[in-house]
């Protein structure tokens, strides 16, 4: 391939966002002249040593319909069935004797469990053969921004050669938690959520179906197929995940809340099994004699963190974990790769093709953030709540609704770049961040509150009709006016189900603060007040009934 002289984008870093991105920009513009720059030697090993590796439903769909690749996903990934939950009882001994929540069935908008060396090889390949310029073992040795209109500068080092000097016109760091942009321009920014992580990988299926022969039990997910969920074993402060990847392998990480379990007592191989054999001995029990199927091990600290900015006038952007980082348990990393690409993408494209931007670049930078930060409010000081069955079962509910209707919605719809559409429901939208708010507020003192015991039992979504049908509509298609009253509505069934959650911690602890849900709350939760329409089947299944009397406002 002849080397142009000056590359119309010049991406630092071929891991998934950076290959995504090239992918993605080839598919909107075949002309494009696209450089991926990558220090990592291809193939990788499958089951290579990063995190995300388990998506919902942002990044399924834009892994499937944006970029195409639905043969991949389906024949050399796994289907995912769904988040699982396991809540801790008697010691956690028993997996049969904890609390369940998840779903015995596949939802409409579907995801998958992602092995990132097959992705990445596949990716590789897909880049190359869509006409991208992928550059593996390459070395970045330099990088000078241009301003004013003037290109972008880089050097690299490829393997066994000399230094060359590339220019671009955009500049994109993917560059992953290394930051090579954010750091020379100081754009890191610290948030409040302080969690670190273990994780490893052994090269043998982990089937957790087999952790409990009871008949009752394994009737309630036909076929022992839970092994196809991202696993949560839950407990105060922490959560441990069982994913299976298509390698065959299976990923096992440890998360937690680093004021609640400091780093040093599961920084090591040895380490972290000893933490499971005290936190999680069932789990400790079933990967004993596992040592020799270790693929790696590895570990992050204060894993979660900000950005100032991720995309500028002066053409370049941040993407991926090269910008900003929530947390891993609702697999939310490919979600923020599919948004920021695909904004990325907008704003080179409509360069390219001689539009201006100024517009654009400060609406998605705010929409981008404005996202993160209310998502952050979901972790931030509320690993405490995994402890609590009842609460956290009713804030995995709230989480999940809230990402259906406004993150989700917005991709899912094709809503993402469309500032028009984002216009026309902008006041929603922003009820909805301060709705947010205030629920995982409430969630937090709630669980303060108390922590009721709650029997074994299972919590099956596939059985609350709201759930369900909040997570089809993303399947549908929409033009502008359906789209903004479906996130109108949307909206609406947020407040009624925050108003819910709200009259529920009010019944259980009458003199709780019910914050500025009580404005909305306090219609709905006089004395005598109708059972919650959307939380009913939930508590039911909980087993954790209400009391008898409902107390007055």
């Amino acid at each position: 391939m002849t080397e142009p002289a000056v590359y119309d984008v010049a991406i630092i870093g071929g891991g998934l966002a950076g290959l995504a991105l090239a992918i993605q920009l080839k598919r909107s513009r075949p002309a494009l002249t696209v450089t991926v720059l990558e220090k990592s030697r291809h193939p990788l090993p499958e089951a290579a040593h990063k995190v995300g590796e388990s998506s919902v439903e942002i990044g399924a769909r834009y892994f499937d319909q944006v970029l195409g690749l639905g043969d991949h996903l389906r024949t050399r990934q796994l289907p995912k069935l769904g988040l699982r939950f396991f809540f801790s009882t008697g010691g956690n001994h028993d997996l049969g004797a904890r609390l369940e929540f998840g779903t015995n069935t596949f939802f409409a908008a579907g995801s998958f469990q992602l092995a990132r060396g097959r992705l990445e090889n596949f990716l590789g390949e897909q880049a190359l053969a869509l006409g991208a310029d992928f550059r593996h073992g390459a070395a970045i040795r330099g990088v000078e921004l241009g301003s004013g209109g003037a290109d972008h500068a880089v050097t690299v080092q490829e393997e066994g050669g000399a230094e060359r000097r590339l220019r671009c016109r955009w500049l994109v760091d993917a560059s992953g938690r290394s930051g090579l942009l954010k750091r020379r321009l100081g754009l890191a920014r610290k948030v409040g959520h302080q969690a670190n992580a273990v994780w490893f990988r052994y090269q043998e299926r982990i089937a957790l179906d087999d952790w409990c022969e009871d008949e009752a039990w394994q009737a309630r997910t036909s076929g022992r197929r839970r092994w196809l969920s991202t696993n949560h074993l839950m407990g105060p402060g922490y959560w441990v995940w069982l994913i299976p990847l298509g390698s065959g392998s299976t990923s096992v990480g440890i998360v937690v809340d680093a004021r609640m379990h400091p780093l040093e007592t599961m920084s090591s191989y040895d380490k972290a099994l000893d933490w499971l054999a005290r936190h999680e001995p069932q789990c400790r029990t079933k990967l004993e004699g596992k040592r020799e199927l270790l693929q790696d091990f590895r570990l992050l600290k204060d894993y979660s963190y900000g950005c100032a900015t991720a995309f500028d006038q002066e053409r370049w952007c941040l993407v991926g974990e090269a910008c900003a980082f929530l947390d891993p348990f609702y697999s939310p990393g490919s979600d923020y790769i599919a948004m920021g690409n695909t904004m990325a993408t907008s704003l080179i494209t409509e360069d390219l093709a001689g539009r201006p931007i100024a517009d654009l670049v400060p609406a998605y930078n705010t929409l981008y953030f404005a996202l993160f930060s209310s998502n952050l409010t979901l972790f931030e000081n509320q690993y405490p709540i995994y402890g609590n069955a009842l609460v956290m079962s009713l804030k995995i509910v709230w989480d999940w609704s809230y990402y259906w209707t406004v993150s989700a919605s917005i991709f899912c719809h094709g809503r993402l770049c469309d500032l028009p559409a984002l216009l026309r429901i902008r006041r929603s939208l922003k009820r909805a961040i301060r709705l947010n708010g205030d629920v995982q507020a409430l969630l937090r003192r709630w669980s303060e509150a108390g922590n009721p015991v709650v029997a074994a039992g299972f919590v099956n979504c596939a059985q609350v009709p709201f759930m369900v049908e909040l997570n089809r509509k993303l399947t549908d298609t929409l033009d502008d006016e359906a789209f903004e009253r479906r996130f109108h509505d949307g909206v609406t069934l947020l407040k009624q189900l925050a108003t819910e959650l709200a009259g529920e911690a009010l019944r259980r602890h009458p003199g709780i603060d019910l914050g500025d849900l009580a404005a909305g709350a306090v219609g709905a939760v006089g004395a005598g007040g109708a059972p919650a329409e959307l939380l009913a089947p939930l508590l039911a299944m909980i087993g954790a009934a209400p009391p008898a009397t409902t107390a007055a406002v």
